[in-house]
């Protein structure tokens, strides 16, 4: 709020008429009219009579916030976005760079504002853009400096993509350092900056360790969201899940075994005595599979670590031994073909 809107508003609340006012402060009456419609500004000498005479302290009669509220930085930002819509884009321009003036503190208004200008200056066919472009930027570097992580790591984002669409990639690499090494969006930013600068096998890896990781971060989701799921007794939802974790498997090639595994608790559950079986034939014998997106051509540009010999070995007994466990698997007893896999396996743990 301006100083002028502030007298007018301080003043009618103390039934005071202009000319009273003018009178007490030892001024002309159109001088306290031109306050009030922003023509001019009172005197510095006459601050601290005015907010005496008004009952308010200098902080609200100058309107001075050290932070704004995210209610009154959202109303800022949706008059901004009226204005842009309706009136020329550099006195939009001039009214903003005044907001931020307003309150040079506040992170969170100099990147929001920074951000919408930003926009609009993309979108739109703006005359001299780069006259706006450098004072944009530079609100970015300042958000950089914010203690709110978020504010900094969206300040790099920006800066990353200005300096990406002027490929100047060296520079816009730069900033990958705002994003956590935790953060997907560092490795996928640094994967296109690779693929931009001729470093293709290292766009590649990187683009291939985001599909893998990606794999097992969904692969844990739909697990946690069975789990909950079966404690609801929602077998439909739960049976739902399990096709997909088995979609999931084939479609980022991770090998039969993969593929098979995720179905045995949710046919257990069930006491199903042949899906059980089946369930469990095909685990033992695609053991030798486990590896097998090692060998996929979507991580061909990755590292993987050799599997020892003995742990194809070690798995298929652990299997074996938990698939003869009479207590887990109590109802499988009358089946022919459990007692057959069960012995055959076993007899070939012996051998």
């Amino acid at each position: 709020m301006q100083i002028g809107e502030v007298i007018r508003e301080y003043r009618k609340k103390k039934n005071i008429t202009q000319e009273e006012m003018a009178n007490r402060l030892g001024v002309t009456a159109p001088a306290v009219n031109k306050w009030e419609n922003g023509n001019s500004q009172p005197d510095i000498m006459l601050l601290a009579p005015i907010a005496r005479l008004l009952n308010i302290t200098l902080d609200t009669l100058l309107s001075f916030e050290e932070e704004l509220t995210a209610e009154e930085i959202n109303n800022i930002i949706y008059e901004m976005d009226t204005k842009l819509k309706n009136e020329n884009y550099g006195e939009v321009f001039k009214w903003a760079k005044g907001k931020i003036e307003q309150y040079p503190n506040c992170e969170q208004l100099i990147w929001q504002v920074s951000l919408v200008l930003d926009a609009w200056l993309l979108a739109k066919d703006i005359p001299n853009a780069e006259e706006y472009e450098s004072y944009i930027n530079d609100c970015y570097v300042r958000a950089l400096d914010s203690e709110d992580e978020n504010i900094r790591s969206r300040a790099a984002d920006s800066l990353f993509g200005f300096y990406s669409r002027k490929k100047q990639y060296e520079k816009a690499e730069e900033y990958l350092n705002y994003f956590s090494n935790q953060n997907p969006e560092r490795k996928r930013k640094q994967a296109f900056i690779y693929s931009k600068t001729n470093r293709v096998n290292e766009a590649y890896k990187s683009y291939e360790e985001l599909l893998f990781s990606g794999y097992n971060m969904m692969s844990m989701i739909f697990q946690n969201i069975y789990i909950l799921a079966m404690k609801e007794k929602n077998k439909e939802k739960a049976s739902i899940l399990v096709e997909k974790q088995k979609e999931l498997a084939n479609i980022f090639e991770m090998g039969e075994y993969h593929e098979s595994s995720c179905r045995l608790d949710f046919v257990a559950a069930e006491m199903d005595v042949e899906g059980t079986i089946e369930t469990m034939e095909r685990m033992l014998a695609s053991v030798d599979t486990i590896s097998d997106f090692t060998k996929s051509t979507l991580y061909e540009h990755m590292e993987f670590k050799k599997l020892d010999e003995n742990f194809i070995t070690e798995l298929r007994n652990n299997l074996t031994t938990n698939f003869s466990d009479e207590e887990t698997y109590n109802y499988m007893k009358k089946s022919k073909r459990w007692h057959e896999l069960v012995s055959s396996n076993s007899n070939l743990l012996k051998g």
